[in-house]
């Protein structure tokens, strides 16, 4: 089992048995994310994935759970990915689930029948950066798809059958555009009814193109109780869901909060204004955040 670089996997994937299939972002623009500066995107080459699966084999021959790396591993062709499959479906007989990283392009050029041999070979979760649902937002942070787009991605998916854990972040559209992110954040996760949805909050990071904009003043950072005020804005607009479990159990968040939607939205909202009449003292330190 080997790993190049910064290896990176949802919170809930902890346990799970990581692989890199692909190296890198195949998009790698995004204005705000470091993850993968500095690491060209590649293939990882079959044989060698091939030969991880088998060493792996040997040392965790009773792993349940699988997260295919890097950013968005889902990328690769089906003919690539079936193999890969196959033979960690040969290697761990108690295999339930196979995760993968993936953007709305990702999925959308990939056919149903091709989704569902997918689905079918236990890759049962994607998850999906949706980051805010406002076009204009979106288009300032260079994310590469619209709402629209991110919103078919999610719910073709969803008609084969995948879970799908969608990801906003908190303060992307800075003071400026706060409602705005909000709002339309709110009203894209409702039209995808998720299986998912986690908040992480905005982290500037030294070399991305967000944190130049941030040093020369282009970019203002909300302060923490505003970001709670954007999240409460945004769980009010989540109506017609359907089961969404909700986290905001990030490091980077300043209120951990968890629950379903539609059943625990009026609790969720009492938290927040209990944090809010409260102030900062109530929140994660500074120092304790984290990617």
């Amino acid at each position: 089992m080997r790993y190049y670089g910064n290896v990176v996997r949802p919170p809930s994937e902890a346990w799970s048995y990581i692989l890199q299939i692909t190296y890198g972002c195949s998009h790698n623009k995004c204005t705000f994310c470091s993850t993968y500066l500095g690491k060209p995107f590649r293939a990882r080459p079959l044989a060698e994935v091939l030969e991880d699966i088998e060493m792996a084999r040997s040392y965790i021959p009773h792993t349940r759970r699988v997260f295919l790396a890097d950013g968005n591993a889902l990328v690769l062709n089906t003919q690539r990915l079936v193999p890969i499959l196959d033979a960690l479906n040969e290697a761990f007989p108690n295999l339930e689930r196979v995760g993968i990283y993936a953007n709305a392009q990702d999925i959308l050029r990939k056919s149903e029948e091709e989704l569902t041999a997918l689905y079918r070979k236990k890759l049962g979760i994607i998850y999906m950066g949706l980051e805010s649902g406002d076009d204009e937002i979106l288009r300032r942070v260079k994310k590469g798809a619209t709402a629209a787009e991110m919103i078919e991605a999610v719910r073709k998916a969803q008609t084969v059958g995948f879970k799908m854990s969608v990801i906003g972040i908190l303060g992307l559209g800075e003071r400026q555009r706060s409602r705005e992110h909000a709002v339309a954040t709110g009203r894209a996760v409702s039209a995808m009814d998720p299986a998912y949805f986690s908040l992480l909050t905005l982290m500037v990071v030294p070399g991305t193109e967000l944190h130049r904009q941030w040093k020369a003043g282009r970019f203002v950072l909300l302060e923490p109780l505003e970001m709670l005020e954007e999240m409460r804005v945004m769980i009010q607009h989540m109506e017609g869901l359907t089961n969404c479990v909700f986290r905001t159990n990030h490091a980077s968040n300043y209120l951990p909060l968890a629950g379903t939607l539609p059943q625990d939205k009026e609790r969720l909202l009492a938290t927040l204004d209990r944090a809010l009449a409260q102030g900062e003292s109530v929140l994660r330190p500074e120092y304790l955040r984290a990617l």
